[in-house]
């Protein structure tokens, strides 16, 4: 029997994107909000987007803060992460040292949730570089195993998986939410933010809300190309 919802309420989340720096993060998330590719590297502090998705037929409001993975910030990553209800943690396929890296922020992230069920998807980006890989599938996959979290390979140059890693975060917010195990903390019910500030709505799949500032310089998944 198909599964009705009525009429729900739109829910609101909070997505953190963390990772070593240069590995994507901005791409990916630029390429989900706006459907761009961003050529040139600009190392971000902080950008905030809001975006509005279906989701299952259901709607969905996703504020996504795209983080800093300069060490200079790292003393930043405990509000993000408290404020996040999911998290997609992104290394690149060409980097062994930025997959090195996710654990850390991983285990930063139960520390602070005190949740080791916590949301999450593992990106592997850049995998249109794979005459430039450094990071075998199979070992990327093992470690999502052992997370218990679902593991895409992603390309925000190709725009490869990169919906699907948003999506897949969202369906598990949703049954978490569903089955009322979701922080609402951070204030998922009422419409409140990260504290940035407010922004305007645009139409259709697009950014509702953007806030930039930049420095001047279960089921065991693993989704590929």
């Amino acid at each position: 029997m198909m599964r009705t919802y009525g009429f729900q309420p739109c829910r609101e989340f909070h997505i953190v994107v963390l990772g070593t720096g240069g590995v994507g993060k901005s791409c990916l998330t630029a390429q989900f909000v706006h459907n761009e590719w961003i050529e040139s590297y600009d190392p971000t502090i902080e950008d905030s987007y809001r975006t509005q998705v279906a989701v299952d037929g259901r709607q969905v409001i996703l504020e996504i803060l795209d983080t800093a993975g300069t060490e200079q910030f790292v003393a930043m990553r405990d509000l993000y992460m408290k404020a996040g209800q999911g998290f997609l943690l992104v290394f690149s396929i060409t980097s062994q040292a930025s997959l090195d890296e996710l654990a850390t922020l991983r285990e930063e992230i139960i520390r602070i949730k005190d949740d080791e069920n916590i949301p999450i998807v593992m990106v592997g980006n850049k995998a249109d570089l794979l005459d430039q890989r450094a990071v075998d599938r199979a070992k990327a996959f093992t470690i999502s195993q052992q997370w218990n979290a679902p593991y895409y390979e992603a390309s925000a140059r190709t725009r490869t998986n990169v919906d699907e890693v948003f999506i897949d975060l969202c369906r598990q917010m949703l049954r978490r939410d569903d089955s009322g195990q979701l922080d609402d903390d951070d204030g998922a019910r009422n419409g409140s933010g990260y504290g940035y500030g407010q922004g305007k709505q645009e139409d259709g799949h697009g950014p509702m809300k953007k806030k930039r500032r930049r420095k001047r310089k279960g089921d065991h998944k693993c989704i590929i190309m």
